[in-house]
């Protein structure tokens, strides 16, 4: 199976065994964001488990409207929809179980081990490989749906390009081969119903996420658009917050920000 090969919802679906996750899929050949797309679709009243899909992405982003670079055909840049029991505060939660089912299925198909880096990066030997973005649609106070978008490098080639070839990498660049893009989506949409099953039974991946955060225990400095913080990155919360004790020894609990270690 070529590595380049497109991704359409007939080759996605073909030999998937999902039975909600990925069972549609609405595949582009380019498309400005594949969340936002995701989002219509989901007000539009779009069932759970639709997959949104591009080979290229001309707005892609991650959180604080950071663009997310890909060349065409090189990266997974995806979206699913979610329609949890869940209150909006508890939406953290599909967010660890689609990183942890990243790296599952990253170790099934490569061996190599990522870690999660908190709120939702996934690394490799200290190098982001995938970023996720999880927007809500909120009616009242009940959770209408979730989005959650995920942007893989699978055979991006950093080289040449500046500051991203010290804080990026892929998977091809960490084996020295290309991976299958069908194969690896496949595993991650396996692994996402898997785990999405057991949310839906009332299990919370907290605490298998915390076990995979390469932040805890860590010096950090923790930046949101309108505070600052350092300190020790003690722990996460059942929400996901981050429990960082500053250097006057007090505890902060943090919903979200850019996470630097200290030197």
């Amino acid at each position: 199976m070529s590595a380049a090969e497109e991704l359409t919802a007939e080759t996605i679906t073909r030999e998937l065994p999902t039975r909600l996750i990925g069972r549609r899929v609405v595949a582009y050949p380019r498309i400005g964001s594949t969340n936002d797309e995701a989002k219509g679709l989901a007000a539009a009243g779009e069932p759970e488990g639709t997959l949104v899909i591009a080979e290229e992405q001309t707005v892609g982003r991650g959180r604080l409207q950071r663009p997310w670079w890909a060349p065409r055909g090189t990266a997974l840049l995806m979206s699913l929809i979610f329609r949890p029991h869940l209150a909006p505060y508890q939406a953290q939660r599909l967010t660890m179980l689609c990183s942890l089912a990243v790296c599952d299925a990253i170790t099934e198909m490569t061996g190599l081990m990522p870690a999660v880096k908190w709120p939702n990066d996934v690394l490799l030997r200290g190098r982001k490989v995938c970023g996720i973005l999880t927007e809500l649609g909120i009616e009242g106070a009940r959770l209408a749906y979730a989005v959650v978008g995920m942007g893989i490098n699978v055979n991006v080639d950093f080289s040449g390009t500046g500051e991203l070839a010290h804080t990026a990498t892929s998977l091809a660049q960490e084996l020295g081969h290309e991976v299958s893009r069908l194969e690896l989506l496949r595993a991650i949409l396996v692994s996402i119903e898997e785990r999405y099953t057991r949310l839906r039974a009332g299990e919370s991946p907290h605490t298998e996420w915390s076990a995979r955060l390469a932040t805890l225990g860590q010096r950090v400095v923790v930046t949101t658009p309108t505070e600052q913080w350092r300190g020790v990155a003690e722990g996460v919360d059942a929400d996901g917050a981050l429990l960082l004790r500053d250097e006057e020894g007090m505890l902060h609990r943090i919903l979200a920000g850019d996470v630097t270690l200290r030197t």
